[in-house]
């Protein structure tokens, strides 16, 4: 798994270093071209990345495929990420899971490790399903013990997200991709000087959020060898204090009784908000609703830079009675040229292809202008922590943020609570 860690970061990283143009694949597009016969053929698919706004762009993929393939109906559900695991467990071990389903980086492992998942390699060969398309080490990152179990259908990171006219309102010089979080808090602070309802910086405070800050602390929440959790260790306590002080000291970040129910990304929209840590995905809501001028740049850290990697993939149910059809349709939406496409032109996240065309055209649209920051943040890229216990650690990370946070207890209480229960809790595997 450790090696499976290591290569999932080099691989985004040759994804967008153009040295790997090899286009979209018509070998591809032929294969999915093919017609699988008369016979009917419904497909179940559900998923989390394009719920909401985005769903609008998965069903015009979904129409060119079906197009294509006149017998096969695709019966699409999302569900926000909040809710899209819990009810995909409860399908699963009910003996109902949809055909094709969505599944992170962070959970692949947990479910493949289960055997949920039918393994591809077969049906990739059979039905001469072309993976070049895909960077190699891109696709392995969903390859468990030697089987392809998915293929990745976006990439994405996190950058920082700021509106450019209160920094000229305060005075302050953007950021540049070398800040640190010192700069970061002295333009915050003086942004929020600009009115009781201004605020300088949202951070939020997260499990994916903070195994990634601490990182930029020298910090991590598991040993070198992931064999044992540092979650209470000096840097970590330091990040942890870093985040709460931005709300409970400086208040640079609205508190939870501050924010008065609204959510962070309606805060930055409505032009009252300087600076914002967000992923890529946000783009597309941002040009349509902020009515000012916004940019991104690399995020701050303060020892180290450490930047996010995220990962999706789709993957086949073992009991589902139409994977060769299936594994047809997963390949299409996330490699296929007319698929990728419709994701760019919708600047949602990133495909996953070799594709030198499709890179080029992402980066030439604006908002933001200072689109090379994303792929600028890929020399930083950080994984994040794999157990098979994937759903139990994020719960209990995330109630002991939640403690914090609201300061019902310091940073170090937190962090000392968190590691007793993860550590009673978690069983760690290499």
């Amino acid at each position: 798994m450790k090696k499976l860690l290591s290569v999932v970061a080099a691989a985004m990283a040759l994804t967008l270093t153009f040295t790997a143009c090899g286009g979209a694949s018509t070998k591809n597009s032929s294969a999915n071209a093919e017609k699988t016969g008369s016979e009917p053929i419904t497909i179940t698919f559900e998923q989390f990345s394009g719920a909401g706004d985005n769903e609008v762009y998965l069903k015009k993929m979904i129409d060119v495929y079906t197009a294509q393939n006149p017998n096969v109906t695709i019966k699409l559900q999302s569900f926000g990420y909040d809710d899209y695991f819990t009810q995909l467990t409860a399908k699963i071990s009910g003996g109902k899971a949809p055909d094709v389903f969505e599944l992170n980086y962070e959970n692949f492992v947990s479910y493949a490790q289960k055997g949920a998942l039918t393994p591809l390699d077969d049906i990739i060969k059979e039905k001469n399903i072309d993976t070049s398309i895909y960077n190699e080490k891109a696709l392995n990152a969903f390859n468990l013990d030697g089987k392809q179990y998915g293929v990745p259908n976006s990439f994405s990171n996190v950058v920082l997200i700021y509106n450019k006219d209160l920094f000229d309102k305060a005075n302050v010089a953007y950021p540049t991709d070398d800040w640190k979080w010192a700069d970061a808090m002295a333009a915050a602070e003086k942004i929020r000087a600009l009115g009781k309802d201004i605020y300088g910086y949202y951070h939020p405070i997260t499990y994916h959020e903070f195994f990634k800050t601490v990182q930029q602390n020298g910090g991590n929440l598991l040993s070198k060898d992931a064999t044992a959790f540092t979650i209470n260790s000096k840097e970590n306590v330091e990040t942890l204090q870093y985040l709460v002080d931005m709300q409970r000291k400086s208040n640079v970040m609205p508190t939870s009784e501050q924010m008065g129910g609204m959510g962070d990304w309606d805060l930055f929209k409505s032009g009252r908000l300087g600076m914002i840590i967000n992923g890529i995905w946000s783009f597309p809501d941002f040009a349509r609703d902020c009515d000012f001028e916004w940019d991104i740049a690399v995020e701050p850290s303060n020892t180290q830079k450490a930047t996010h990697f995220f990962s999706n993939s789709y993957v086949i149910s073992k009991d589902s009675k139409v994977a060769e059809e299936a594994a047809k349709f997963i390949a299409f939406i996330s490699s296929d040229k007319a698929a990728t496409q419709i994701r760019l032109d919708a600047a949602w996240e990133l495909p996953p292809v070799n594709d030198a065309d499709i890179i080029d055209q992402y980066i030439q649209k604006t908002p933001p202008a200072n689109r090379k920051a994303v792929f600028k943040s890929l020399d930083y890229l950080i994984t994040p922590p794999v157990v098979s216990q994937f759903t139990e650690m994020q719960d209990i990370v995330t109630r002991h943020l939640k403690d914090a946070a609201d300061g019902n207890v310091t940073p170090q209480q937190a962090l000392d609570a968190m590691q007793a229960e993860c550590q009673e809790k978690i069983q760690l595997t290499k």
